[in-house]
């Protein structure tokens, strides 16, 4: 069914919402800032944004925010209709994703900037204060899916920052598939916290025990490489064959390759300009009835004595100093927060990013205090393009064939699903060993009648074989060569004679 798109109206209580369907980026703010401690060339933030339709739009008429430009720093910021203040409600922020060219290096992640006297959303960089910093990223093969908070010491003014821990969920599909997705971050008065994708939870835990990582620099590994181990040996891999021996009739002084001699200098050659001419090398014909031609080598064969490549043998770490654990000493600056929620207040919603991939879709940014409202946004904006997209996913067959395109190895897969029980069935059906087995089947299903005539024998038979039964056995056999029937009274008759069997009178 046709899903038909109706833009979402923001109810219930927020402090922020955009779905960019007016078409404008009224109430955005780009930056006109340089990056510091950076090159000239790629220090401005002069990324290309736009509000369009996605490219495979499957919901004509919904628009969302696009990152136009590729090796770009691009930052872009909106003010919340009212600064956030962490006291008695918790936070959720919702946005939707889709990467649409794929992604190879680059951000998607939201931050949501710290309320100060001197905040200016032209001036937005890569130090302007945040509080929280949440959503995907990847470069190479490491998906991430950020959420990390500063945390200032009220004795020092230090400012932290707080990173949860890795997700366990495998990450890699929301970067792959191109499809839109929605990621949530709901977080507590009771310093609990949950990172939603798709409304599944993927990371869950507590802002007082799930957010320190251990310092870069400490060595938990128990094990290093021996730095004094030598090899023992340099033996290659592949050795020549002393046993070889050049074969007879080599031609050891004739070339491989000779000059053509039926080739001429051509006219317009200038040996000023082109340097010396010389004739094409073409096969030498005194090799072609010889086993071989110029300097005669030994075949290269395994080495026995190859032990492989090297590796320095495992010794205990003489820098190891265990699991690490904090050091638990006088701390003058030593303070005890148990409500790391309550963060510095926010007024203002950014991205600031760096991508080499371009067209990044960004739509339906949600701010509120009330899980119902976030959820009830999502259902009207991000569950319409779920059903939309799956609506207009290909059959079965079309994505075998899709995933035959990409990995050609599965063409022997659906080969052998399909045709190894056909064969199965026609080598059970028509062999006469099969059909031995069948008449067998008719001999439990449709026994003759009890009666006071005297015994007779019946035989089955089968190519040599005959095989005698009394009177219960089955009165019709298999003729391979005719399949004549006669005199086969009831229903077992007619189900014999469409198997192939006749009476032996």
């Amino acid at each position: 069914p046709k899903v038909t798109y109706k833009a979402p109206e923001p109810r219930g209580e927020h402090y922020f919402a955009e779905s960019f369907d007016r078409d404008t980026l009224d109430g955005w703010v780009m930056s006109i800032a340089k990056k510091e401690d950076t090159d000239e060339d790629i220090a401005k933030y002069d990324g290309k944004w736009a509000v369009e339709e996605m490219r495979d739009s499957k919901l004509p008429g919904d628009k969302g925010l696009v990152l136009k430009s590729r090796a770009k720093h691009h930052a872009i910021s909106a003010q919340l209709l009212r600064p956030f203040a962490f006291t008695t409600k918790p936070l959720i922020v919702q946005y939707e994703v889709n990467f649409q060219s794929g992604i190879d290096c680059g951000g998607a992640y939201v931050k949501l900037l710290t309320q100060t006297p001197d905040l200016d959303l032209a001036q937005f960089v890569d130090k302007t204060p945040y509080t929280i910093m949440f959503g995907p990223d990847k470069c190479g093969e490491d998906y991430k899916l950020h959420f990390i908070f500063r945390h200032k010491n009220p004795k020092t003014g230090e400012v932290e920052e707080k990173h949860a821990k890795k997700p366990d969920a495998d990450l890699r599909t929301y970067y792959t598939d191109k499809k839109t997705h929605l990621y949530t971050l709901v977080l507590n008065p009771d310093n609990s916290f949950e990172v939603l994708v798709d409304q599944t939870v993927v990371n869950s835990g507590n802002l007082l025990t799930d957010m320190t990582p251990a310092p870069e620099d400490w060595d938990e590994r128990a094990k290093v490489q021996d730095p004094d181990a030598a090899k023992d040996e340099d033996a290659p891999a592949q050795i020549a064959d002393e046993a070889a021996v050049k074969p007879e009739g080599w031609l050891d002084d004739e070339p491989e390759y000779i000059g053509d001699p039926d080739a001429l200098k051509p006219d317009d050659w200038d040996e000023d300009m082109d340097g010396e001419w010389e004739a094409p090398q073409v096969p030498n014909p005194k090799c072609e009835s010889a086993p071989g031609c110029g300097e005669w080598k030994r075949p290269m064969v395994d080495n026995p004595n190859y032990k492989g490549k090297w590796k320095p043998p495992m010794i205990d770490n003489p820098n190891y100093q265990g699991v690490w654990k904090p050091r638990k000493i006088p701390n003058p600056a030593f303070f005890e927060d148990l409500q790391p929620f309550r963060m510095s207040a926010f007024n203002a919603v950014g991205l600031e990013l760096w991508s080499m991939t371009s067209d990044i879709f960004f739509d339906n940014f949600f701010i509120t205090d009330d899980r119902n409202t976030a959820d009830r946004w999502a259902t009207e904006g991000w569950a319409l393009k779920k059903s939309a997209e799956s609506a207009a996913e290909p059959g079965l067959a079309t994505q075998m064939l899709s995933a035959a395109e990409e990995r050609p190895w599965l063409w022997v897969v659906y080969v052998l699903t399909v045709a190894l029980p056909v064969v199965l069935i026609i080598v059970f059906c028509c062999t006469g060993k099969t059909r031995r087995r069948v008449a067998f089947f008719f001999f439990f299903f449709f026994k003759k009648k009890k009666t006071n005539k005297k015994k007779k024998f019946y035989k089955y038979k089968s190519g040599r074989k005959a095989l005698h039964y009394r009177r219960r056995a089955l009165p019709f056999r298999c003729d391979d060569t005719t399949e004549q029937l006669s005199g086969l009274p009831g229903e077992g008759g007619a189900a014999a004679q469409r198997a192939g069997f006749r009476r032996i009178t």
